[in-house]
């Protein structure tokens, strides 16, 4: 059933009951509010940001993670996670965030996207010890990636593909409205083709090809454009490198001729800016822009990531 045909459905119970105050807000198409929008709740940014682009006035979007949090230890409200069984879309990735996974699972929303089914995954990796100090092997878990690497947004031809899955979604939630949506779709997809020849050209003569990050989120960015990434520490800004780990990668820094230790404005920069001063290598912003914040280069997606290519274009004497 089309969003039309539950608004009319809706408002003809209403009728029937005679209890206008009960249904007060089913005139919508959500029947969560008198705006006659979607609703639709996304994990974080990257998924925000697609849907926002894909639904534009259509729909209303809201984003489990807050501006600055680290969406991979995020704890969710009672009144977020009740909004995961009202909402109209719910989009999310499995695999990154185990509390959002954890609700989504208990709530059943009826419409759910997992964007990691929406691209080729690449495996996780896990080339290196790295956990919390101390903890044990169950609380490790409750962070643990599994097989493949979530931060499948970070290649702009998988951001196409998520921006596609929503599209499609979207149109067969509210049919009345999919002309709306595909336009928006490929809107959205010409600037994401730009975004990747920009990477693919700006990245395509470099005096090197690896890069030290603060944690490897960059997996599919780096297979996309022909580089190697070094991760201090793992799959979750919540890893935690040992002393070895760091020793490790002080080696390969001198091996490989860095010049610049990567981190990120939303997790501690601490041990790449301590390795880089061991080193006397410079330090620079690598946004995994999986949230905005304050001090994110950009307004928007599009924006962090071409900073991202100056940064990189920078540090590995790209012509």
């Amino acid at each position: 059933m089309n969003a039309t045909l539950r608004r009319l459905a809706a408002a003809a119970a209403c009728t029937l009951a005679l209890t206008a105050t009960a249904c007060g807000s089913s005139t919508d198409k959500s029947g969560s509010g008198g705006d006659d929008k979607l609703t639709v709740v996304t994990a974080f940014y990257p998924l925000q940001f697609a849907s926002e682009r894909v639904a534009g006035d259509k729909a209303a979007i809201t984003s489990l993670t807050n501006p600055g949090a680290d969406a991979h230890s995020v704890e969710l409200t009672p009144k977020q996670v009740a909004s995961l069984s009202e909402a109209d879309l719910v989009v999310y990735i499995k695999g990154f965030s185990n509390s959002i996974d954890k609700a989504i699972a208990e709530n059943g929303p009826q419409n759910v996207i997992d964007a990691m089914t929406l691209v080729e995954p690449i495996a996780s990796g896990h080339e290196h010890e790295a956990g919390h100090e101390g903890e044990s092997a169950e609380e490790h878990a409750d962070h643990d990636h599994g097989a493949y690497d979530p931060h499948i947004w970070l290649d702009p031809k998988n951001m196409s593909r998520i921006a596609e899955g929503i599209e499609k979604k979207l149109a067969e939630v509210d049919s009345d409205d999919a002309e709306t949506y595909r336009a928006n779709a490929e809107a959205l997809a010409k600037e994401l083709t730009s975004l990747d020849e920009d990477f693919r050209t700006g990245l395509a003569t470099c005096e090197r090809k690896d890069i030290i990050v603060s944690h490897e989120a960059f997996g599919y960015l780096t297979k996309a454009y022909g580089l190697e990434q070094v991760g201090i520490a793992g799959l979750s800004t919540e890893d935690e490198p040992s002393p070895a780990r760091i020793a490790e990668i002080q080696k390969l820094a001198k091996q490989h001729g860095v010049t610049t230790i990567f981190y990120e404005t939303q997790a501690s920069p601490a041990h790449s800016k301590a390795i880089a001063r061991d080193l006397k290598l410079n330090t620079e912003v690598l946004d995994p822009v999986a949230t905005l914040n304050d001090q994110s280069r950009g307004k928007d997606y599009l924006e962090v990531m071409r900073a991202n290519l100056k940064a990189l274009r920078t540090a590995n004497g790209c012509q």
